[in-house]
């Protein structure tokens, strides 16, 4: 099996972030792409392209560590909670705990603020309840 970090001489930039997006997001991304067909077909593919297919994939930080990053950046936003719960799912998928996932967001609150930390653990609550009912 290849990993992210592994590029195949064939392997293109969108087939690479494909692959990368299947593993992270599962359908979340994959919906957020197709969500994006009728209105920015072009968009979407720069979605699979640049974020999965070389950042991402590149070397240097494993999955886990990207994520805490990702879910960390996205809750210090405080304007971006969808994509916030695309990426907590992801941070269960790559193998984050509840706990880890938790204390990323409380620690937002010394750098982003009460209200940017609030946020996030409601996203991550909502996102936590999915996945019980599921």
């Amino acid at each position: 099996m290849v990993t992210l970090t592994e590029k195949p001489d064939s392997e293109t930039r969108y087939d690479r972030g494909l692959r990368a997006l299947a593993e992270i997001d599962g359908h979340g991304g994959q919906q957020v792409v197709d969500a994006l067909a009728d209105i920015a077909p072009d968009f979407g593919r720069y979605l699979i392209e640049f974020p999965f297919g070389d950042i991402y994939s590149r070397p240097g930080l494993d999955l886990r560590s990207r994520e805490i990053a990702t879910i960390a950046a996205l809750t210090a936003l405080g304007t971006a909670q969808p994509q916030l719960k695309v990426h907590i799912q992801a941070g269960l998928n790559v193998g984050l705990s509840r706990v880890e996932i938790v204390e990323t967001i409380m620690q937002m609150a010394v750098y982003a603020g009460f209200p940017a930390a609030l946020n996030g653990l409601f996203a991550a609550r909502e996102v936590f309840a999915a996945n019980e009912a599921a």
